[in-house]
Order: structure tokens, then C-alpha cells, then sequence
């Protein structure tokens, strides 16, 4: 018994050091969401309530999320080959500012391609008024130019200030059918996620240095995703539900 253990001890030690062990692969750990039990219930309970519908289906569905823009970005750190003593030089340091300026935006996006996108002020976060405004000038706008009379269900997910009573109300008042993810719902839920981590590498590539600026390549970077682009997320929705009722709900490759 204690041979065996002795055995698992070393080769794991030699797997962690040298990464050549067979069957063994390096690799940094992938960032997750930190969620409790239930939310992969709920998840799970998602993906069987609408595990039958065909792409087609989601097809009739207009995304939304929020999403935050940060000048001088600096989420994580940046490698850079760099020889001894040049620790310091300019090409081997990335500027940061002690209180960053913010900016949050709303967008949508359905199978015909991305709607409406809302940039809300410096420094502002959405609440419910704000929500309920981006709604009224944003949402019903997009529904009309991308499906006209056609009958289509609207999906954010379950952020207090988009649960709260008055929204409920409005969207019942518009006769929009709409689904609710859950707050920590994982990106493999909502391909829109997908569509802005995407918005965000391209904007990060263009290195704005004021909040007008951001502001600006944030909103060209939008416009140019293509309807191809979106129509190959939502059309992978199939797919994606049939990968979380695999895992059972956790946590899975996207």
C-alpha cells in the first residue's frame, strides 16, 4: 500500500516538473465562473427545457448582454522575451493609470445579424431605469428592422436590475416573449459572449487613449461584425446545449 502511494506521489512529481509524463499535458488553469451548486442545476434545467431546439428555433431568438470597456486595459499579465537587465525598458512595460475610466455598454445581436448598441455614460452602470430606457429606444428599434411583424423571443440573463418588476412589466406590456438565463450563467449559454470577447481583442488591438476615442473604436468594431459571424454563434447553440448536458451541467470547452 505504501509502495502504491509512494509510486502516485512521485509521479506526479515528475509530471508537474517536467510535463513529459504520458498521458500528462502542462497547461495553465482556465478561468471560470466562481458559482455555487445551483446555478448548474439551473443551467442544466436550461439546456433540458430547450435541448430539442433545432437551430432554426434559436434563429427566432435576439440576444442581448452588457458588457465593460476599461482604457488602458490590464486584465491578467502580458509576456514579453526580454534579455537580463532589461526588466525595465520602455518595450518591456505596459502603462497602467491608478482609476481607470469605465465604460458599459448593452448590445444585441440575432441570426440576421447585431442590432443596437448603447454606450451608457462614463463611469455609469446599468440599473433599471437605464435598462428600461435601453429597451424602449434600443430593443424595439432592432426587433422591427431585423424581424418586422415576424414573432421573435428576446433572452438577457438574470441581472437584478433586468428582473426587476417594472422591466417584467414593460416587456408584457410590448407582448415580447422572452427567456432568462441565469445571472452566472457560463458563456456557452449566451454566444453573445462569445461576439464580445471578440469586440473586445479588437479593440484592445486599436490602444485608444481617451474615453472618446474608446468610445468610438468600440462602436466601429461593432458595426463591423459580420452577419456571418453572428449567424455561425447562434447557429452553434444545438451544439453548445448538447455539450452542458454532457458535462451535466459544469463547466466545459466553448
Amino acid at each position: 500500500m505504501a509502495a502504491g502511494r509512494c509510486e502516485h506521489i512521485c509521479t506526479h512529481s515528475e509530471a508537474k516538473t517536467f510535463g513529459r509524463w504520458p498521458g500528462v499535458k502542462k497547461g495553465s488553469k482556465e478561468a471560470t465562473s466562481l458559482q455555487k451548486k445551483p446555478q448548474e442545476q439551473i443551467d442544466l434545467l436550461f439546456c433540458i427545457k430547450y435541448g430539442e431546439w433545432t437551430a432554426e428555433d434559436w434563429g427566432k431568438v435576439i440576444f442581448s448582454d452588457e458588457a465593460s470597456f476599461r482604457l488602458f486595459r490590464a486584465s491578467g499579465k502580458r509576456l514579453v522575451r526580454r534579455r537580463k537587465g532589461e526588466r525595465y525598458h520602455q518595450f518591456c512595460v505596459m502603462p497602467t493609470v491608478k482609476h481607470p475610466e469605465n465604460i458599459h455598454v448593452w448590445g444585441c445581436f440575432s441570426s440576421k445579424g447585431v442590432g443596437s448598441l448603447t454606450i451608457l455614460p462614463k463611469n455609469t452602470a446599468m440599473n433599471k431605469e437605464w435598462y428600461q430606457n435601453t429597451l424602449q429606444q434600443q430593443l424595439l428599434s432592432t426587433i422591427q428592422q431585423q424581424f418586422g411583424e415576424e414573432q421573435c423571443i428576446f433572452q438577457h440573463d438574470g441581472a437584478l436590475c433586468h428582473k426587476a418588476k417594472v422591466i417584467t412589466k414593460w416587456l408584457r406590456t410590448k407582448t415580447l416573449t422572452f427567456l432568462i438565463h441565469g445571472l452566472e450563467t457560463p458563456q456557452i449559454l449566451i454566444p453573445l459572449r462569445t461576439c464580445g470577447q471578440f469586440l473586445k481583442r479588437r479593440v484592445d488591438k486599436q490602444k485608444p487613449t481617451n474615453s472618446d476615442k474608446l468610445q468610438k473604436v468600440i462602436m466601429k468594431k461593432w458595426v463591423a461584425i459580420s452577419q456571418e459571424l453572428a449567424q455561425k454563434l447562434i447557429e452553434s447553440m444545438p451544439s453548445r446545449i448538447a455539450k452542458v448536458l454532457k458535462k451535466q451541467g459544469q463547466h466545459c470547452k466553448y
